[in-house]
């Protein structure tokens, strides 16, 4: 898995999982495919933010898998 903090790492189409805003403290995951990426620098501590097929937006955590 690849780390979620780097914006290169993410693609449209990634497999992700993703922290939404109110899941913050419990550190819930929601997975998804990548829709939009929303985070426009190259890096981000808490994760890139992205927006998921669902319409769920979310800081990604985790990649599963990415297309090269």
């Amino acid at each position: 898995m690849l780390d979620g903090s780097i914006r290169s790492n993410i693609q449209i189409g990634s497999e992700v999982q993703v922290v939404q805003k109110h899941h913050q403290r419990s550190g819930e995951l929601t997975e998804g495919i990548v829709k939009r990426i929303l985070t426009s620098s190259p890096n981000h501590p808490h994760g890139i933010k992205v927006m998921l097929d669902g319409g769920i937006v979310g800081r990604v955590k985790k990649v599963i898998t990415t297309f090269e």
